[in-house]
């Protein structure tokens, strides 16, 4: 951020919802890998099956191009990735975005996903849902 001050204005940006959509986007996937990785019995396979989850979300989420311009039969998938919250929450707290969803919508959905993939995670390892 301090280098993209030097080449843009930031005077715009919600400097907290930003944040907010930086850190939930990260958190959820590293739950998406903890889930990932406590689900099988090998590193390397926990990185073959990652892969099939990282390369399509990255192209799903609306990050390089509008959900818009995805085929319909694609569009429920891309609302079922939490990164397509986080990206539009960013592009919204960076004013460059409409929004999907108003922006505390976005975050909270964000949080559900932290907590379902962290519950399933859970669930995976012990064999039992968390009392």
């Amino acid at each position: 951020m301090l280098l993209a001050a030097f080449f843009a204005s930031l005077s715009g940006v919600n400097w907290p919802a930003l944040l907010a959509g930086v850190i939930l986007t990260a958190i959820s996937s590293i739950f998406l890998g903890l889930l990932v990785a406590v689900s099988v019995a090998e590193v390397f396979e926990a990185q073959t099956i990652s892969n099939f989850f990282r390369f399509p979300m990255v192209f799903l989420c609306g990050l390089f191009f509008p959900l818009e311009k995805l085929p319909a039969w694609l569009r429920p998938l891309s609302y079922a990735l939490p990164p397509t919250y986080g990206a539009d929450a960013m592009g919204q707290a960076f004013g460059t975005r409409a929004g999907l969803l108003p922006l505390w919508l976005e975050l909270l959905i964000l949080i559900a996903f932290c907590l379902a993939l962290f519950v399933a995670s859970i669930r995976t390892v012990t064999g039992r849902w968390i009392a």
